[in-house]
């Protein structure tokens, strides 16, 4: 797997060189574009638009429209230049709880490994560190022209980062929606049959259960269309509940996730620690699901620091 980005990741005066690596991989069906009847391809040309004739690639640059309509041209090396340094540098300027961050901040996520061996033991010193401390790093570092603002984290055996979201980025829903919900008052017993369909449909988190079923269904078309054959369209979107039924929806939907959870797959056995000193195996999901189980209290606010201080000492 090849790099998307080199560079050295500073933490006060220790600098360890890295390379970011794409942990997500694409499993979209990727389709073609043709012409209706033909099997003519469509492809997309730079044209300047004055002459009609196609551009190469090294004769574009940037321009920027000022409000008179008129613009200001920008080289692509302009804006290497006014960067120097930073597109090769990872600095984290402080740690934060993960717990903290709400999730629509998050973008996409990343692989941070050691770039040699070499520099494997400060390496695995700073990742023990953020392992150890619950904590994680906010840095920001330029990667292909853009400066990302970026979590670093301790994952698996590696340096986990994801990409953030500046705050300026994310859209105040007071200011978009003309109409923000949440003006009608849940009543008492709605709610509390709210509640209860949550719990009867709760769960533990096992990421490897949910696949793409959509991405399925698509290469069963192109199967099926290959063949000659024809695919069983999917089912219909449920018509809207009504004020009147909403009681009683939520009280069927209530018997229905414990009926699911009862008649379900077996769920695999999960990690009890025999030992006080074993909690340090366990994940911070786990360690809070001990403490729900212990009913210690102040739970929810609790670091993994935290969690297994109070769970040794229960």
């Amino acid at each position: 797997m090849r790099p998307v980005w080199s560079g050295s990741l500073s933490l006060g005066l220790v600098t360890v060189p890295v390379r970011l690596y794409s942990a997500v991989e694409d499993h979209t069906v990727h389709f073609r574009q043709f012409q209706r009847g033909t099997e003519d391809r469509i492809r997309y040309r730079r044209v300047n638009e004055r002459t009609g004739k196609e551009v190469d690639f090294d004769d574009i640059v940037k321009g920027y429209e000022l409000d008179s309509g008129e613009y200001v041209v920008v080289e692509p090396g302009e804006l290497d230049e006014i960067a120097p340094g930073r597109s090769k540098s990872l600095d984290i300027e402080s740690f934060v709880e993960l717990d903290a961050i709400d999730p629509a901040f998050f973008d996409k996520t990343y692989w941070l490994a050691p770039a040699k061996d070499e520099f494997e033991r400060p390496y695995a010193l700073l990742l023990e560190a953020m392992r150890s401390s619950g904590k994680a790093g906010i840095a920001k570092f330029v990667m292909r022209g853009r400066e990302y603002l970026a979590l670093v984290r301790s994952g698996d055996g590696v340096m986990v980062l994801n990409t953030l979201h500046f705050a300026a980025d994310l859209r105040d829903p007071a200011e978009e929606l003309p109409d923000l919900p949440g003006k009608a008052k849940a009543r008492g017993k709605e709610l509390d049959m709210a509640v209860n369909l949550i719990d009867a449909m709760s769960d533990d988190w096992r990421p490897e259960e949910y696949h793409d079923t959509y991405t399925d269904r698509v290469r069963k078309l192109i199967k099926a269309k290959k063949k000659g054959e024809t695919i069983t369209p999917a089912t219909e979107v449920g018509e809207p509940t009504k004020i009147v039924d909403l009681f009683e929806a939520l009280s069927k939907s209530v018997e229905s996730g414990k009926t699911k959870k009862k008649s379900g797959a077996k769920k695999p056995p999960q990690k009890k620690p025999s030992k006080k000193n074993d909690l340090s195996s366990l994940s911070k999901a786990e360690l809070e699901k001990l403490a729900r189980e212990r009913d210690i209290k102040g739970r929810s606010k609790m670091t993994r620091a935290g969690l297994e201080k109070a769970l040794k000492a229960s």
